[in-house]
């Protein structure tokens, strides 16, 4: 079990100064079982995830698939079941100790503050000064300024920094919410539907960009979009009635007839 401490920003550390993973698994879902007025959403969910896995999870919709990521991020509490990553129970914390623990999610629809620039959008994402005296005296120095500048370059942003994040297309405000969870340095990153309503030339960039930020932090995408999915997965879940159904390469998973009958179809 992992003793928990805090540093001058309020993050997780281990005794030690960190937090070992489990066996080689970053995190480990074990037994989830979530009902909503007698509906099982999850029903003895199983998952692992290993260090710099990038994960895609398909299944059709109330598969439970934006449930487990709820799980996750603690915006939903199990009924029955683990969550360990790092080490840690995720369940002792408040969705705000998650966040700091190294878990970042998005959300399907894109939430930037529109009004604010793109460097002002990932400004206030920078993990330190949060609090009011940290706000009050936050400084661009050289160093903000070279993170927000290597950000904005892995998410197609560079030239866009002084533009207002209302204006810009709907694909970039979604590489705009990634870069700013990027800023925060995550360990695993969770992203709901990232390339829904994308143009296909920005579902390619994306897929570009998954490939890019990838090295370094484990990624879970949750994806409809089967040719988005080919051009990023290496492991494919595939979700049913709120457990897996089969985990492998897509190849194995678009073979399997049990895909086949509840998902892929004809």
């Amino acid at each position: 079990m992992s003793t928990m401490t805090y540093d001058d920003h309020g993050y997780f550390e281990a005794a030690l100064g960190h937090c070992d993973t489990m066996d080689g698994k970053l995190l480990e879902v074990d037994g989830l079982t979530v009902s909503f007025d007698g509906f099982k959403a999850l029903d003895n969910l199983s998952v692992s995830i290993a260090p710099e896995e990038l994960r895609v999870i398909i299944g059709p919709n109330g598969a439970g698939k934006t449930t487990f990521l709820d799980i996750l991020c603690g915006k939903t509490a199990a009924d029955v079941g683990s969550v360990k990553f790092k080490g840690i129970d995720l369940s002792k914390l408040t969705q705000y100790q998650i966040v700091r623990s190294g878990v970042a999610r998005k959300f399907q629809t894109p939430s930037t503050y529109e009004d604010l620039s793109v460097l002002e959008n990932f400004e206030i994402s920078i993990p330190t000064g949060r609090d009011v005296f940290g706000s009050l005296f936050f400084k661009r120095n050289s160093a903000v300024k070279q993170r927000i500048g290597d950000i904005a370059e892995q998410v197609f942003l560079q030239d866009n920094l002084r533009t207002k994040a209302g204006q810009l297309s709907h694909g970039q405000k979604q590489w705009l919410e990634i870069g700013m969870l990027l800023i925060q340095e995550p360990t695993l990153l969770l992203l709901d539907e990232p390339v829904a309503g994308m143009s296909p030339r920005e579902r390619e960039r994306t897929a570009e960009l998954l490939q890019r930020i990838a090295p370094g932090k484990s990624i879970v995408v949750i994806e409809h979009d089967m040719e988005f999915v080919k051009n990023i997965a290496s492991t494919v879940t595939v979700m049913h009635h709120g457990t897996v159904l089969c985990t492998g390469s897509l190849s194995d998973v678009q073979r399997d007839p049990r895909v086949i009958e509840v998902y892929l179809g004809a």
